[in-house]
């Protein structure tokens, strides 16, 4: 009797994305071992500490991930977070939160009015949103770096710590539930996948599909915006250009998870992984003191690399 273990190609890229995370926590603690003589990266505390600062990326990556499945990019997630971060501390006191969620709709809703109805390319008009974010707040704040801070809520939701777990880890797993159930059990989650498939298709199939796009760009600027309010409280104030850091890592994780870049086909658990895997990634960079332009290489070549095996596997099926 011949037993054989197959993979299927939705899930080949997630246990892809897992082997390579075990890789690099393998040659990270090689590399520790050998010039230190200690393996900080299996240590309990360590690991603690570099989820508690993916957290914020797994966030963004959790909102863009829905706007890949559309076919869709958005670029405007820098100064999205960055802006959600800066109102949430300008604002202050009990309003401070949902002022920097306020943001995040706005933007949201723009994007999408602007994708959908217009039918801008959302590439174009993502980074014009961008740029425009960034002009207002450097007008807001004169250039400078906001003299405010942030609130204790949003210091204990990003810093503190329950029963030694980092609190920033429950809220990554809330999004992470939210998303994964949304995708999974509505009918917007169904809806999202048919629009991502074929667009035309799935608007003579009866779904609204503007409004589909609307949503999921509004979940998108809702997350970044989640993401710059734990930014803010983790380093205790907002800064000009806090949010560009995770453009690259975001896209390049929910890729590296397997969500097809030019949708309909992928799933969030492959975008967790591929999330664990990038801040790994960062770890041994970090250790082995590479430059930040060594990264960004690293993330842009990860993604051309992904978007040619995507397109070999569409030659294929054809």
């Amino acid at each position: 009797m011949n037993t054989q273990f197959s993979v299927s190609p939705e899930n080949k890229p997630i246990f892809i994305a897992l082997g390579f995370t075990l890789v690099i926590i393998l040659i990270g603690t090689g590399y520790t071992l050998i010039t230190q003589g200690a393996a900080p990266m299996l240590m309990p505390s360590y690991l603690a500490q570099q989820l508690q600062i993916g957290a914020f990326l797994g966030v963004c990556a959790a909102g863009m991930m829905m706007v890949i499945l559309l076919g869709h990019i958005d670029l405007s997630i820098p100064w999205t977070l960055t802006a959600a971060a800066m109102m949430a501390t300008t604002v202050g006191g009990p309003w401070a939160i949902p002022a920097g969620l306020a943001v995040g709709l706005i933007v949201g809703l723009f994007n999408g009015l602007g994708v959908s109805v217009l039918r801008i390319p959302s590439m174009i008009f993502t980074l014009g949103v961008d740029t425009a974010l960034r002009g207002l707040m450097v007008a807001h704040t004169g250039g400078f770096a906001p003299q405010t801070e942030a609130t204790p809520l949003m210091r204990f939701l990003a810093a503190d710590r329950v029963l030694g777990i980092p609190v920033a880890l429950f809220v990554w797993a809330g999004v992470s539930i939210a998303i994964a159930g949304l995708l999974s059990r509505t009918g917007f989650g169904k809806a999202v996948y048919a629009t991502g498939a074929k667009e035309s298709a799935a608007f003579l199939s009866g779904i609204r599909t503007k409004w589909v796009i609307v949503g999921a760009f509004m979940i998108s600027s809702l997350c970044a915006a989640t993401a710059g309010i734990l930014l803010a409280g983790y380093s205790a104030k907002a800064y000009q250009g806090m949010g560009n850091p995770y453009l690259l890592p975001a896209i390049a994780a929910v890729v590296l998870g397997g969500t097809h870049i030019l949708g309909g086909r992928g799933r969030y658990i492959g975008t967790l992984i591929g999330v664990i895997l990038i801040v790994f990634l960062n770890s041994v960079l970090s250790i082995m003191q590479m430059p930040e332009a060594v990264r960004q290489i690293i993330y842009g070549t990860v993604i051309i690399g992904m978007l040619l095996v995507y397109g070999r596997e569409t030659t294929s099926r054809n």
